[in-house]
């Protein structure tokens, strides 16, 4: 799939629309969802136009690829969520449901976040 930069990620990454802005390096820019699924819901994304993690992984420039990583855990680190536990979760295409095309990691956390996935379903 090809990177859409009119994505709502690509418009805050270039300041066109407003964030609530958590974290920020030269890798990676951390924000409160504006839906959140749990008491903290934190989205981190990359700088760069990456549409899922197979080609993040595959075409970005190795310092990104790790300045990306230890921005995630240090967003986790600053929002008090190492302790207690915390998820992370990135969706890749319309079967994971990924609602903006713009590689984005969702952190979890703020209570007890039970099963990842429903233990019954059909092939």
């Amino acid at each position: 799939m090809a990177y859409d930069p009119t994505n709502i990620f690509a418009k805050i990454l270039r300041g066109e629309i407003p964030c609530d802005k958590v974290y920020e390096d030269e890798y990676a820019l951390a924000f409160h969802d504006i839906n959140p699924q749990a008491p903290v819901h934190t989205l981190v994304i990359p700088k760069g136009e990456y549409v899922s993690m197979a080609d993040f992984t595959a075409d970005a420039p190795a310092e990104l690829i790790t300045g990306f990583f230890r921005a995630v855990g240090k967003v986790a680190e600053e929002l008090g969520l190492v302790e207690a536990g915390y998820r992370t979760l990135a969706n890749a295409g319309t079967n994971a449901h990924q609602e903006v095309p713009h590689l984005h990691i969702h952190i979890f956390g703020g209570k007890p976040l039970g099963p990842m996935l429903d233990t019954q379903f059909s092939s």
